[in-house]
């Protein structure tokens, strides 16, 4: 079907967006702008400019800086100055204008309107309302798309995202306009990823299901590494949103394009549309079918429903839960964590965003690999502690001298982001499985949260380094990042394993499983939905 030709390129857009606020919010080297000297600049022009620099500029008490980036010298007649032309009877005054290095960025969004020094925190700010608002999108658009069908909640994200990306390209002049706008389309992703893969899955057969996942999943993953190379190739956040802006435009497409999802047309009474579909799918397949394969008086059954609260009516229940949901936190925080810490690990920044992209593509295959054969349980258990020992092994590189163990850290943070991307994965069809039927719906609701919650701490952990400083600020995300992966991974002990096994249907069915290893069934076919 058309989705599953199309749907690959809507991931990939997704997977543009999901990172792009590292871009767009990246601060370049910079310092204090010399006052009076209209044609200051971050690289030194002469000897003279060097001789002002000097005379103006503090030198940075980190050694990842050459200049103080904040403060300024107070200049005045009865200065007196050192052999290096230092002055040494002066105090430092905060400075409220700066130049900026061009090495990596022409221009960032945090460049052009200084959000630096005393107002860099809001850099974290806007990162957390993007995850804000996937966590609203993730209510509204789930519900939209249950009322009003997988088609319609597809394209008016599309829409939204279409609007709202190229809008941002003119907020410019206003943080908190870009701000805005920055929730807004982290709202209209969870429209478009989530949607468009129940759109994709619903509409092709049980045996195909895991390969229209997984190849939604490895274009997000290409998604990532593209907008590494887009910013390579362009170094201006203004031309990189345009560029990344404008395939929106075709997705409008899809409203012409794309059918409605087969079950929900059936789940609604809709059996003359749901014939049109099924016709036309078998007329492109060549498949000579029934005429009216769905007949009126069809009733689809409906799976039985239950609330959230009865996942916490039992100790065993309550204990299951909540270790979930801890995990479902932990794991999207770490995830998107190191996916937003990649430009802050040092070496060249567009290759360790490359490379964030490249390990995601491994560990996805591999994680589906194992899956259906070791187990969900040991396959998230394994990808938690090598992530988690990855990260936390990064604070004695850190510690012994960050730069002269620059590529040691690159790699052990890789590492990282492979075990967590393998987990991620895992710990959708682990969950799946382990809710009850009744609940299942509630459970996965409850768990999408909790990993919204994750997404909107993960930007100050990530961005900690800037805010704490010092050795200290430089092992703590990694740090952070790997022991709390380590102690999800443990708790995730907890949890039965559910390969071949009959999945719990009622609470009680719930509350005994695990209990009973005979329980057993066919090997399921797994969907990989990212």
């Amino acid at each position: 079907m058309t989705i599953v030709h199309h749907g690959p390129f809507v991931s990939l857009n997704m997977g543009v967006y999901a990172v792009m606020t590292v871009i767009f919010l990246n601060a370049p080297d910079h310092r204090c702008k010399i006052p009076g000297l209209e044609n200051d600049s971050y690289d030194i022009q002469n000897y003279y400019h060097q001789h002002l620099i000097d005379s103006y500029i503090p030198p940075s008490g980190d050694e990842s800086y050459e200049y103080d980036q904040c403060h300024i010298y107070s200049i005045d007649e009865e200065v007196l100055f050192d052999n290096l032309s230092r002055p040494t009877n002066v105090s430092l005054i905060e400075c409220n204008e700066w130049v900026y290095s061009d090495a990596v960025f022409k221009e960032t969004f945090s460049s052009k309107l200084n959000i630096v020094c005393g107002k860099k925190h809001l850099t974290s700010l806007v990162k957390s309302l993007f995850f804000v608002g996937k966590l609203v999108g993730a209510i509204v658009f789930g519900n939209m798309s249950d009322a009003f069908g997988r088609k319609t909640t597809l394209c008016f994200s599309l829409a939204m995202m279409f609007g709202f990306s190229f809008g941002m390209t003119w907020s410019y002049s206003s943080f908190t306009l870009y701000a805005v706008i920055m929730t807004v389309i982290g709202a209209a992703t969870q429209g478009i990823y989530p949607v468009g893969v129940v759109l994709g899955v619903e509409l092709v057969g049980p045996s195909k299901r895991k390969y229209a996942g997984i190849i939604i999943a490895f274009f997000f993953s290409i998604g990532l590494m593209v907008l590494a190379g887009v910013s390579y190739l362009v170094r201006h956040w203004y031309y990189i949103s345009i560029i990344c802006s404008t395939p929106a435009a075709f997705f409008l497409l899809y409203w012409w394009l794309i059918p409605e999802s087969l079950r929900w047309l059936l789940s609604k009474g809709k059996y003359e549309k749901a014939n049109a579909i099924i016709q036309k799918a078998a007329k492109v397949n060549k498949v000579k079918i029934e005429k009216n394969v769905f007949e009126e008086e069809e009733k689809v059954q409906q799976e039985p429903t239950g609330t959230m609260w009865q996942l916490f009516s039992s100790r065993v229940l309550l204990l299951r839960t909540l270790v979930i949901l801890f995990n479902w936190g932990i794991v999207a925080m770490i995830y998107y964590g190191l996916s937003l810490n990649a430009g802050n690990l040092g070496g060249n920044f567009y290759l360790n965003m490359f490379l964030s992209g490249l390990v995601e593509i491994p560990a996805n295959t591999i994680a589906l690999f194992l899956l259906g054969r070791i187990g969900r349980k040991k396959t998230y258990f394994v990808s938690m502690m090598l992530g988690g020992c990855a990260c936390a092994s990064t604070i004695v590189p850190i510690w012994y001298g960050e730069k002269e163990n620059q590529i040691i850290i690159i790699v052990l943070a890789m590492i990282g982001k492979f075990g967590m991307t393998a987990a991620f994965n895992t710990i959708y069809f682990f969950t799946t499985e382990l809710f009850p039927t009744v609940v299942r719906n509630a459970g996965l609701g409850a768990s999408a949260c909790a990993s919204r919650a994750g997404g909107i701490a993960a930007p100050y952990i990530a961005d900690s380094a800037a805010l704490i400083g010092g050795m200290v600020g430089k092992v703590f995300p990694l740090g952070v990042f790997g022991t709390l992966a380590i102690i999800a991974g443990i708790t995730s002990l907890h949890l039965p394993e559910t390969l071949n096994r009959a999945l719990p249907e009622t609470i009680e069915d719930g509350i005994q499983f695990g209990k009973k290893p005979c329980d057993t069934e066919t090997p399921r076919e797994l969907e990989l939905v990212g």
